[in-house]
């Protein structure tokens, strides 16, 4: 066929139209003239600006093309394919330094463009679309809204109009190049000049050598698990605070691993990476060295086998409530060992295992816990806010905490909470439904089945990690633990300013009301909550002094030893008892009683009593390592214990492990 009966493909949709169409048939966009033309062997140039010719069609001949002697003489601008002459040090038409290159020929031009997402015709297209010598407009045809191509302004990439952010850097459409909806179609501004384009383009080149690749290189080592260029930026006394901004993530150019406002931490919470973590917090200012370390952090291999350890207990019943549950019933607790250590030493231990913040809250700022003299000072049972990770996964970690002494960073215990939910809904909803009336009778208003059924699918559909959950959840914990659990927490939520938001409803106590009591344990769970935040509270495991009180034998061999928790609070006043129905509505002392062991002091305080158990093989191995940290700054010279339990201990931890363990 002649070149007047061949189609000529859109370069914006590559559609391909009828050479009588002077638009796209699908995009509208105008047909594309070209003033490049390609000859076989020689060079590339630009032609001049009316181009002459002979007939219509494909009569005319193109353009003299320049001499050997003359391309062999010029240098071609590798950015804009200009041919300059031998004594030029820059290119006359974009300023741009002359490389030491091969002449920019038709065979190479594609290849030397495409990095800088320029289109250029082939020799094919061009011989589809006619000669050049066809005289052709100085400026392009105006096009229609939403037909042209738009520049994203951090790294120059043309996108396609119908884009909202860039496909490159994911930087959001100007709102000035957003097509508008209106009736009318305005005209479009013309298209984007060879001296703006390169403008910007240098631009981006030079936000590129003037970027602390320092800081960036640390970014990047945080996410792969690389601790020398973090190492490096801290020593440069770089800002372990230091957030990423946005010209920043466009030239990491990872939108799924980088967002704007990012720090160090964020990034060692987000990819697990504890040591590195460890690193960039103790470098950070703040109370104390600022660094944390729980026993998890310090022996990472033997917390990974106690996860592992953790996914093996987790059990099913294929019954009418297929709730999961752990076979296993383990608590974490301080070591007595710790009464061994020097002051100095057990001070810098408990500032890198507390969460000082949270314990002031708690103990300080309002009497929550460890207010009662008779618990604390006579019974030993005093509580301790261990330092949580701040990711949205604070309740299921700090329950993981109190039971294993480990994070949930697998999500093995999200994916059990949201497995229960969903297949033992039939359970869950009934209570769940009963309850919410009867919160939103006390407050003087209803709601409809609609809205409560809307509110249970929005409970339901908080399984991704990093979401925070609510009370139905930490009530289906309850269930998978097979034991109670005690929250004491703040009554009000409030500001920055110390002014209350709204009222925190998670304090109380959750019991697994649907199992059978006697199969589950009656020595509870407790957590802290504050501001949004759960903490893990375990207490310290008592002396092996033989004491006795409230009618309990604090010590004895078959256990590590006896707790007290308060069901009560500073007024006097009796802990809720959540998830209750109608008739079960002021019995909550009594359903207190048959699934807690429930005593009194003698100061009058209603409190239960909590059976500790010895941890099994691995936690206590993971505690001594832990405990080793802390030996080796004793000033006393002697030796370290061995971070492997005796035999002896070995057969006492037997009878807690698991079978899958």
């Amino acid at each position: 066929m002649s070149s007047a009966e061949r189609k000529w493909p859109c370069e914006y949709c590559t559609y391909e139209n009828f050479p009588s169409s002077k638009k796209c048939t699908m995009c509208y966009a105008p047909r594309p003239v070209y003033l490049i033309s390609e000859e076989a062997d020689q060079d590339i140039y630009i032609c001049g600006g009316g181009g002459g010719g002979g007939g219509g069609g494909s009569g005319g001949s193109p353009p003299a093309s320049p001499t050997a002697d003359d391309a062999s003489r010029k240098w071609a601008c590798s950015l804009c394919t200009y041919l300059n002459w031998p004594r030029a040090a820059k290119c006359v038409q974009c300023r741009s330094p002359r490389r030491r290159a091969s002449p920019l020929t038709a065979a190479n031009l594609h290849e030397a463009l495409a990095p800088l997402h320029i289109r250029t015709p082939s020799s094919e297209s061009l011989a589809r679309r006619g000669s050049p010598s066809t005289p052709s407009p100085r400026h392009h045809e105006p096009r229609e809204p939403g037909t042209r191509k738009w520049v994203c302004s951090t790294c120059t990439y043309e996108n396609y109009p119908r884009t909202r952010r860039c496909a490159m850097c994911q930087t959001w459409r100007p709102a000035e190049e957003e097509p508008s909806d209106g009736g009318g179609a305005a005209a479009a501004s013309p298209p984007l000049s060879n001296y703006e384009y390169e403008r910007r383009l240098r631009q981006l080149r030079r936000r590129q050598r003037e970027a602390d690749w320092v800081w960036l290189n640390a970014c990047l080592a945080t996410v792969d698990g690389d601790p020398e260029p973090v190492d490096a930026y801290l020593s440069s006394g770089g800002d372990p605070a230091r957030q990423l901004s946005k010209a920043e993530v466009a030239l990491l150019n990872r939108p799924a691993v980088f967002d704007v406002g990012l720090t160090l931490v964020h990034l060692a919470i987000r990819f697990c990476q504890d040591t590195i973590l460890s690193t960039v917090l103790s470098r950070m200012e703040g109370a104390g060295s600022g660094v944390k370390r729980v026993p998890s952090l310090v022996a990472p291999d033997v917390a990974q086998a106690v996860r592992r350890s953790v996914a093996t207990t987790l059990r099913q019943k294929k019954v009418a409530f297929p709730c999961y549950f752990m076979t296993d019933m383990t608590w974490f607790s301080l070591p007595a060992d710790l009464d061994e250590l020097p002051d100095m030493v057990q001070q810098q231990l408990f500032e890198e295992l507390l969460d000082k913040e949270a314990q002031k809250e708690l103990e300080a700022d309002a009497p929550i816990i460890n207010w009662n003299l008779d618990v604390t000072e006579r019974l030993g049972s005093r509580l301790y806010a261990l330092w949580n990770r701040t990711a949205g996964d604070c309740l299921l970690d700090s329950v993981l905490q109190t039971t294993w002494g480990v994070f949930d960073r697998e999500n093995t215990l999200r994916r059990a909470l949201f497995d229960s939910l969903h297949e033992a809904a039939s359970a869950f909803y009934p209570r769940w439904y009963e309850y919410e009336l009867q919160q939103t009778e006390r407050l003087e208003y209803r709601l409809d089945e609609d809205q409560l059924r809307h509110d249970w699918l929005q409970l339901l559909a908080l399984g991704k990690p990093g979401t925070p959950l609510e009370q139905l959840h930490v009530w289906t914990l309850a269930h998978i633990v097979r034991r109670p659990i005690i929250v004491y927490g703040v009554k009000y939520v409030k500001s920055f300013r110390g002014e209350p938001l709204g009222y925190a409803r998670f304090e109380g106590v959750y019991l697994p009301l649907l199992w059978d009591s006697s199969f589950c344990s009656k020595s509870p769970v407790c957590l802290g909550y504050t501001r949004g935040h759960f903490s893990a509270l375990i207490p310290a495991m008592p002396p092996t002094s033989h004491l006795t009180g409230a009618g309990a034998d604090l010590h004895s061999p078959e256990t590590g030893g006896v707790v007290f928790y308060p069901l009560m609070t500073h007024d006097g006043a009796l802990l809720p008892v959540h998830f209750v129905t109608r008739s079960e509505r002021g019995r909550e002392e009594a359903l207190l009683r048959q699934w807690l062991d429930v005593c009194v002091t003698d100061g009058g305080c209603l409190v239960t009593q909590c059976q500790l158990p010895r941890p099994p093989l691995l936690v206590a191995q993971m505690v001594q390592e832990w405990l080793n940290y802390y030996r080796r700054m004793c000033p006393v010279t002697g030796p370290v214990f061995p971070t492997k339990l005796p035999a002896a201990a070995d057969e006492a931890s037997s009878d807690n492990e698991s079978e899958g363990e």
